[in-house]
């Protein structure tokens, strides 16, 4: 699909950005997402591999909400390290004052779990942690009732161990607490995307295209046998 398609259907801001990131045409994955409800706020889990472009589908569901004035983002990565290099990408692209595009405020926010940290009520796009959000949730954080959009990255660790039971948590919560939420789930592999999808009341858009060709072979003795 072309992005001009999409020009009357996302902020014109953020086809200007597009455009200047020189993207022209969607990839399979987002088309996919789009006609499965992504502009019309529909829960979506999206299943894709790496670099399929599952980062532009969440953006276009944030940026749409935030830019059209429905609410805040919260957008959840598994690691501090991860939710920096996201801040820094979106900071750039939607929140940077040298470059003129002032769109809308983003915060990073992975610090001390034992503070509602109200300055965050001056954000839109808030990149979180599960645990931070938990803290956030937890103290009662007032601000959590404006938000709209919650985007979920590596959503497949709903199986860790470790992890798991924390993440699954916070999406009940927010389940609970925001009646009009709009649920994005990304992650490369999950073993029962089906059954998970049921779970978040979402669509599930799944695609095997990737950018560069996955290749599978065996290394011994110096040499590497490629399979047929």
């Amino acid at each position: 699909m072309k992005l001009e398609k999409l020009k009357d259907k996302i902020p014109i801001e953020l086809y200007e950005i597009l455009v200047a990131e020189n993207i022209s045409e969607l990839r399979q994955a987002q088309v996919k997402a789009i006609k499965a409800g992504l502009l019309e706020n529909k829960n979506l889990l999206i299943c894709t591999p790496t670099a399929s472009g599952k980062t532009l589908i969440a953006e276009m569901a944030f940026v749409k909400s935030i830019l059209n004035r429905e609410g805040k983002c919260v957008y959840i990565v598994p690691l501090k390290a991860l939710a920096s290099e996201k801040y820094n990408e979106f900071r750039r692209k939607y929140d940077n004052k040298e470059a003129n595009r002032e769109l809308f405020r983003v915060a990073l926010s992975i610090g001390d779990f034992d503070k509602t940290d109200s300055y965050l009520e001056r954000y839109d796009l808030l990149l979180v942690t599960p645990e931070k959000i938990d803290s956030l949730i937890r103290h009662h954080a007032p601000w959590l009732k404006e938000v709209r959009t919650v985007i979920i990255d590596e959503i497949h660790l709903l199986n860790d161990a470790d992890r798991g039971p924390t993440l699954e948590i916070i999406i009940t919560m927010m389940k609970m607490m925001l009646k009009k939420i709009h649920i994005i789930g990304l992650s490369a592999t999950i073993g029962n995307p089906k059954e998970l999808a049921e779970w978040l009341n979402a669509e599930l858009v799944e695609d095997d295209w990737r950018p560069v060709k996955l290749e599978k072979g065996i290394y011994h003795d110096g040499k590497v046998e490629m399979y047929e």
